[in-house]
């Protein structure tokens, strides 16, 4: 795949991080994301709706397991500096 580079406002390149539906997605597949579904948008409204509900039902999902995982993480790290220091 070739490479190009893209000039983004600080406001757009903000918007794109928030609508991400995991941490490490590249602009390039927001992006695309994006396009796709603008291309259902208009020929099929209802289905372009039904795959917006879905990927916010996975980006909620995602985001409920990454703070389950932080929470853990820092079980685990206060339960090893406990033992470190007896």
């Amino acid at each position: 795949m070739e490479i190009t580079t893209i000039k983004l406002s600080k406001d757009t390149k903000s918007r794109l991080e928030h609508i991400r539906s995991y941490k490490r997605e590249t602009y390039d597949e927001i992006i695309q994301k994006m396009l796709s579904l603008l291309n259902t948008l208009r020929a099929n409204p209802d289905a372009a709706r039904a795959r917006l509900i879905s990927l916010d039902k996975k980006k909620r999902i995602l985001e409920r397991e990454n703070k389950m995982k932080e929470k853990a993480d820092k079980r685990n790290t206060k339960s090893s500096d406990k033992n470190v220091s007896k």
